[in-house]
């Protein structure tokens, strides 16, 4: 290919504005080439708290989001991925003390299917008895923050602390606690693809108890 050809196909290349999604009110993620609309699609845009909120205090949340719709000139995303960073959550280990760690995979009250990763950090070493129960609690806890929440105030009480809050304050009575935060928390599936999933899995179960 000539150079002139290069040269063309990049002029040709237009650039959009990548926006937050509304919860996050519409905030500038940053601008991206492509030479069609199409190739936007499911490309991924890595911020951090921080710099949505103008506050460096946030800076060790990390926040995904994913374009899925396109206009004129501007790329709209949706939240996929909430991330302490690694140095933060070193940073929250002392010796003598327990980290406890749990995942829990919930569906909200508007069918999207959603991972969440919990940590609490104890004051001192508890005993394998008290972490079992402060896991518990966890679990419990985020399976009743679902449970109440449409996808996108879960995410809210993700970001915002309240879910740890809630943790903290029900977990302490446990075994006295220094700090909890949700260290990761995923999209896994939309609304469509869990009802397509479902579909799938009746399908199967017909086809298991065919004579």
């Amino acid at each position: 290919m000539s150079e002139r050809s290069v040269s063309r196909r990049k002029q040709e290349k237009r650039w959009y504005t990548v926006l937050a999604p509304e919860q996050f009110d519409r905030q500038e993620l940053g601008r991206t080439p492509a030479d069609e609309p199409e190739q936007l699609y499911e490309r991924t845009i890595e911020t951090t708290l921080g710099e949505l909120e103008n506050d460096a205090s946030e800076n060790n949340t990390k926040l995904t989001f994913q374009i899925n719709d396109v206009g004129s000139d501007s790329a709209y995303t949706e939240f996929i991925r909430h991330e302490l960073t690694r140095d933060y959550l070193r940073s929250l280990v002392r010796r003598g003390s327990s980290k406890i760690a749990t995942y829990e995979t919930v569906l909200t009250t508007d069918d999207y299917r959603v991972q969440i990763q919990p940590v609490a950090f104890t004051t001192k070493k508890a005993d394998h008895s008290q972490e079992k129960a402060i896991r518990r609690t966890m679990i419990d806890l985020t399976r009743e923050a679902a449970e109440d929440r449409t996808f996108e105030e879960l995410v809210d009480a993700v970001v915002n602390g309240q879910l740890s809050s809630a943790i903290y304050a029900e977990a302490k009575t446990i075994y006295p606690l220094r700090r909890v935060e949700v260290q990761k928390m995923t999209l896994e599936a939309r609304p469509e693809e869990v009802a397509e999933e479902e579909e799938t899995a009746v399908a199967v179960e017909d086809e298991d108890v065919e004579v």
